[in-house]
């Protein structure tokens, strides 16, 4: 039986708390969500790893970052600060129980057992997207030309080849592409490649700040609020929860966090320890190199995508695991820019740079459904790379979890306190 109309609040304002936000409104909910910087018209968002990233929605994206062999890599991590993968020595003592956990995840069975969980998740993203791009008017962002990955060498074509058989096992539609095919793709890029993988079912957000703007806009219209704010305490009070922002006190019948790489210490108000730490990723843009490619393409030696947008050409990737608290290390900038002055020497110059938080779990697959100490609190956060993607499918678990207690899929999977 559904429950009546409640009142929710939604902690974070990234795409998954405004997917959330507003599936709880289309759902008939009373819905305020609290954010340090809502996406409101004349506000700044530019804090938000939605912001940021690398705006590609991936069905592809089945495989998990810890892989079979990752172990061996863990010293290269150490000794190379801008590799595509890289600890930060400093962080590496707090980073060892996730480190750990990571490094479990990475066992066959383990891997395939996350690829199974993250393609039913993916084979539904999209269907959740559409409903809530459409009513945000947000229809004319979407460029849908799917995504190239590209290999060098013969090596490098040997594991595009097992990883192509990997997605392809788990429902990933994909076309081999040879030297030629590449090229008559994107003449633009420099002839370095020996073949690539199109994952044709990909496509671009042209630009996700526009699009969080556009959907706190249908949030409002829906009668949703926004409160600027940060969420310093959360406990559940009889039938309440109770979120202390600032000098604001707010209750609700649920509270929903959202609130990406900032998540572990709400969760730990109420008594939960979530294994949840930040891959820091970064970006530098071109804004000159808009027309040069049509699609994302990616290196997935040098770990980063090149995304054109609608203010240029996006270079965002990488992982660099060292927390919240670290300065940024503009030197991995500085590495991606030359990458792409050789990946696609006209370019130009890129104008600015930027460093976020991934949200992420050991075993890449996100937190979503109710605390196990009480139902008042719904997580959904950890998304790693896949947040743009899976923001709308989130949006619709935290939805039928607040409206009838149930999801039409399994989510035990992605229990807060699942063994890691």
């Amino acid at each position: 039986m559904d429950t009546p109309s409640q009142t929710v609040i939604v902690v974070g304002a990234g795409l998954v708390g405004l997917s959330s936000a507003l599936q709880l409104l289309r759902s008939g909910h009373r819905v305020t969500i609290l954010d340090r910087e809502p996406p409101l018209d004349g506000s700044y968002y530019r804090h938000a790893c939605s912001f940021g990233n690398a705006c590609t929605v991936a069905p592809h994206g089945v495989v998990p970052v810890a892989t079979p062999g990752i172990a061996w890599r863990v010293p290269g991590m150490l000794a190379s600060p801008l590799g595509p993968l890289s600890i930060r020595w400093s962080y590496l003592w707090s980073l060892f129980p996730w480190l750990r956990a990571f490094l479990a995840s990475s066992r066959n069975a383990e891997v395939e057992r996350i690829a199974m969980v993250l393609s039913t998740l993916l084979a539904r993203a999209d269907a959740a997207w559409r409903p809530l791009i459409a009513e945000a008017g947000a229809g004319d962002l979407i460029e849908e030309h799917g995504c190239i990955y590209l290999y060098k060498s013969e090596r490098g074509g040997e594991a595009a080849a097992r990883d192509a058989a990997f997605r392809e096992k788990h429902g990933v539609k994909l076309e081999r592409l040879s030297a030629q095919e590449v090229r008559d793709l994107e003449p633009h890029l420099a002839p370095l490649y020996r073949g690539g993988i199109w994952f044709k079912d990909a496509y671009v957000i042209a630009s996700p700040e526009r699009l969080a703007r556009l959907l706190a806009r249908a949030i409002v219209s829906r009668g949703g609020q926004f409160i600027a704010g940060v969420a310093c305490d959360l406990r559940v009070e009889g039938m309440s929860a109770v979120i202390r922002a600032n000098d604001k006190v707010l209750s609700a019948d649920r509270v929903v966090i959202a609130a990406g790489a900032w998540s572990r210490e709400l969760a730990a108000k109420v008594g939960d320890h979530v294994l949840l730490d930040t891959e820091r990723g970064y970006h530098v843009l071109f804004p000159q190199a808009r027309e040069l490619l049509t699609r994302p393409a990616c290196y997935p030696e040098h770990g980063f995508y090149m995304t054109p947008m609608a203010d240029g050409l996006r270079a965002a990737g990488t992982v660099e695991l060292g927390g919240l608290e670290a300065p940024a290390n503009w030197k991995r900038t500085m590495m991606i820019r030359k990458a792409v002055k050789t990946l696609v020497p006209s370019a130009g110059e890129g104008t600015s740079e930027w460093m976020g938080f991934r949200p992420s779990m050991p075993d890449s697959l996100p937190v979503i459904g109710s605390s196990p100490r009480t139902d008042r609190v719904i997580y959904a956060f950890g998304h790693g790379h896949l947040g743009v993607t899976m923001a709308g499918i989130t949006g619709q678990l935290v939805s039928e979890l607040v409206t009838c207690a149930r999801t039409s899929l399994d989510i035990d999977p992605l229990r807060s306190d699942r063994t890691l």
